[in-house]
């Protein structure tokens, strides 16, 4: 399992990176499933994502307090909505198929604003 687990958190961290270039790729859910699996195969690993100087606070905050920074919360909302627009304007959907992407989207952007912000240390 300790290889499944670090081959995992290997194409996680992999796809995590990819998503910083890709603007409709999300980074920080992929790292947080890498340093999942990493705390079951490779501690070395773990402590490299937790500690790396781009990468490592908004993982660190999860795990800390669950806390997403106000810059990100900033970030994710504004996409959330120009993707609902983008959805809603390039598909022309019936009003049914735009309700219930609007309310997943909510939902989703909803959990963002009931995170908490990160403690200063």
């Amino acid at each position: 399992m300790r290889s499944i687990y670090l081959a995992a958190g290997m194409l996680m961290t992999a796809v995590g990176i990819v998503g910083v270039f890709l603007p409709l790729l999300p980074t920080t859910p992929f790292l947080l499933v890498a340093v999942w699996c990493f705390s079951r195969s490779s501690p070395r690993l773990e402590q490299w994502l937790l500690t790396h100087r781009t990468l490592g606070p908004p993982l660190a905050n999860w795990r800390r307090e669950g806390a997403i920074s106000a810059r990100a919360k900033t970030i994710a909302l504004c996409l959330i909505a120009a993707s609902y627009g983008f959805f809603y304007y390039r598909t022309a959907p019936s009003p049914l198929l735009a309700i219930i992407v609007g309310l997943i989207l909510s939902a989703s952007a909803l959990f963002i604003l009931t995170r908490p912000l990160p403690r200063r240390t």
